[in-house]
This record gives structure tokens, sequence and C-alpha cells, in this order.
């Protein structure tokens, strides 16, 4: 059945408008990012059967162009389209976290490194450096790492700090395993970081792991 005869509660645009966004499930948003769905099968129909065959919503998003596209019902303009919706979200979240902007929200911190680290297959280090009063300088991706490591230098970050003339920084890595428990390698390396940076009256405010379903803060697990 056409999703045009639904009962109109149960239409996904409908629904969004009276409930929000949030009220809807995985295969209803997707199936209002897809307008129309396959002879045959509802919008609704074709996003379930996506997101079952990608083995999930993450999975389908972050699906290279090639695998995106093999799919029936998509192609290089959807892709090009869920890019570009994509890039949005996360120019949408850095933009609350402009230069000078203080930070008030832990939660918007934790939000940001997910949208950045994610979804990257690699292992990647970055650091967001504020100033004394916690104030927004600068995001920046500072070491690159294989599937399982990353080279961490504290004099490197103490550098780029102290040319930043910031007062603290907040530290996230991602885990390409989809595991955000910390390690002790990752116990090590902030310990570290803190020392080198605490000589030069820097502070270390936190240090994120980002994973697949979870980020885990060391301020948080008392570690920082």
């Amino acid at each position: 059945m056409s999703i045009r005869n639904w009962p109109e509660g149960e239409r996904p645009r409908e629904k969004l408008l009276a409930l929000g966004a949030a009220g809807l499930s995985d295969a209803e948003l997707l199936a209002i990012f897809l307008r129309v769905g396959v002879k045959g099968r509802s919008a609704v129909d074709l996003a379930r059967d996506l997101l079952n065959g990608f083995g999930g919503l993450r999975q389908l998003l972050e699906a290279d162009r090639t695998r995106f596209c093999a799919e029936h019902g998509l192609g290089e303009a959807k892709y090009v389209q869920l890019q570009a919706v994509l890039e949005l979200s996360r120019r949408h979240l850095a933009s609350q976290l402009e230069r000078g902007g203080a930070l008030t929200s832990p939660a918007l911190v934790r939000s940001y490194f997910a949208s950045q680290l994610r979804h990257l297959g690699h292992e990647e280090f970055a650091a967001l450096f504020l100033d004394s009063q916690h104030r927004v300088i600068r995001f920046e991706s500072l070491f690159r790492g294989t599937l399982d490591s990353a080279s961490v230098y504290p004099r490197e970050v103490a550098r780029r700090a102290l040319e930043l003339g910031a007062g603290a920084v907040i530290f996230a890595h991602n885990h390409p395993s989809g595991i955000a428990e910390p390690s002790d390698a990752d116990r090590r390396i902030t310990e570290r970081l803190r020392e080198a940076l605490g000589l030069l009256e820097i502070r270390v405010l936190d240090h994120f792991v980002v994973g697949d379903a979870e980020v885990v803060s060391f301020a948080e697990r008392g570690w920082i």
C-alpha cells in the first residue's frame, strides 16, 4: 500500500510534524530522505530493507559510494544528498563551538567529537584548544595512526598549545574497533600529556574516547 493511503497519523512526514523528528524510527526518518519507494514497496518498506541489508543506520550512512549506489532504490543522486546532509550536521555542531564561545555543555563537546571521529576507519587523535576562560580557540586533528594505534607526542601538543595561546585543552580519539573502553596506553598517554602541559600551566580538562555506541569521558571516570 502506498504511504499516501496510510492513516495520516502514521505517515512519516505528518508524524514528524506532529511529534518532532525524535519521535520517528530510523526507518521512518530514512523514508523521508528517500521520498519514494520502489515498485511494490513503500518508502518505509525500502528503508527497512536497506537498514537490514547494511546492518544498521550507521553502516548505511558511512557506506562508501560504490557500496551505497549498488543498492536498489539508491544511486549517485541519493549519495550526494546524503553526504551533503551529513556535512551540514557536522557543520551545525561545529558552529555551536565557534571561536570565542565559552563551553557550557559537555554533551555538545561529546557530540561534536563523535561527529568528527566516529566514522573514521583509522585511529585519530584530536584536541579542542581553549583559552583560560574555556572559550574555544580551535579544534585540530593532531595525530593519525593505524587501525589500532596512534603515536602521540606531548612535545608537539605542547608546542601547538603555546602557538595558539591555549590555557586549557580537551583531547579525543576514536577506536576503530568500535569499543570505546580506554586502554592502559590511553591512560598513560593522557597522564603524560597532563604532566607536560601542566608544566606550562595549561589544564587538560578531559579526554574522550569515541566508539560506535559510546563516548567515554576520562573526567567522568575520575581519571582527570
